[in-house]
């Protein structure tokens, strides 16, 4: 018997027109979708009045799963894999599957669509000939700020997911890493009502975030700048100077000397130098 194939099929991320005809051609003739979530695909397939057999496939059960998925292509049937939203195995379950898949000569299909980092990238007017994925930060301030240190001289465009709830915290930590003039891009809930892009730097950022002026709703993509040369004259030099100061026990006077020196402003400095005793 010939092996069926398995199709990796790219979904909406919010506008459920954004759907591709082949992708729905496929839908209506695999003979089971493998779906993160089988409730939010079922509300993709019923606004285009599709109905299909699934099965869920997710992050606990992948490796079990799997293993059932192939045997069935192994027996002839075709199945679509998809995540809630967006392209599956980017950041979503699915990439087991696909490696189980071709360890067993099994033709794995691409239908391209929607994904949320490209999407953010392409308008973010950042460079993007060079850029790496970090995914979602750590949950913890102090591992996230070590992640981020880890990325701080990365000259490629950064990009970030971002969870609802620590959107605030996780841009106040990377101000303090990257330094405020770090051109960044955050992008909310892309494709649908309540968009929001917004082109800045890291410390206007963050401003905003405090102001109200980005509400902490929805899912975020965010896009950094890569490392510049430029940014040793600043950042650098305060977070040097700053510890001698706090190791020669001169915190009191420390940030009104490391912001005359580097000219950062007060409120990073003050926090850079909290951070520092902290450490």
């Amino acid at each position: 018997m010939k092996n069926g194939k398995l199709f990796v099929v790219a979904t909406p991320i919010g506008n459920l027109d954004d759907t591709s005809k082949r992708s729905l051609e496929t839908f209506k003739n695999v003979d089971l979708i493998a779906a993160e979530d089988t409730r939010n695909t079922r509300h993709l397939l019923s606004h285009f009045n599709i109905k299909a057999k699934m099965i869920a496939l997710h992050e606990h059960n992948e490796k079990d799963v799997a293993k059932k998925l192939i045997k069935d292509i192994q027996n002839g049937s075709s199945i679509a894999l998809v995540s809630d939203a967006g392209t599956p195995a980017i950041n979503d379950p699915g990439y087991r599957l696909v490696s189980l898949a071709h360890e067993n000569n099994i033709t794995v299909v691409p239908l391209p669509g929607p994904c949320s980092i490209i999407s953010a990238l392409s308008v973010s007017g950042l460079p993007s000939d060079r850029f790496c994925f970090e995914g979602y930060l750590p949950a913890k301030s102090e591992s996230r700020k070590s992640k981020l240190k880890e990325l701080v001289k990365e000259k490629r465009t950064l990009i970030f997911l971002i969870s609802v709830h620590r959107i605030s915290q996780s841009i106040e930590d990377m101000l303090l890493v990257f330094g405020e003039d770090r051109l960044a891009f955050l992008a909310r809930e892309m494709t649908k009502i309540y968009e929001q892009c917004i082109r800045t730097n890291l410390g206007d950022l963050f401003f905003m975030t405090k102001e109200g002026k980005i509400p902490e709703k929805g899912e975020f993509v965010l896009i950094i700048e890569g490392y510049r040369q430029q940014d040793d004259d600043s950042l650098y030099l305060a977070r040097e100077l700053m510890n001698e100061l706090i190791n020669n026990d001169l915190s009191i006077q420390a940030v009104d000397i490391v912001t005359k020196v580097t000219k950062i402003k007060r409120n990073i400095a003050y926090k850079m130098m909290l951070e520092l005793k902290n450490e």
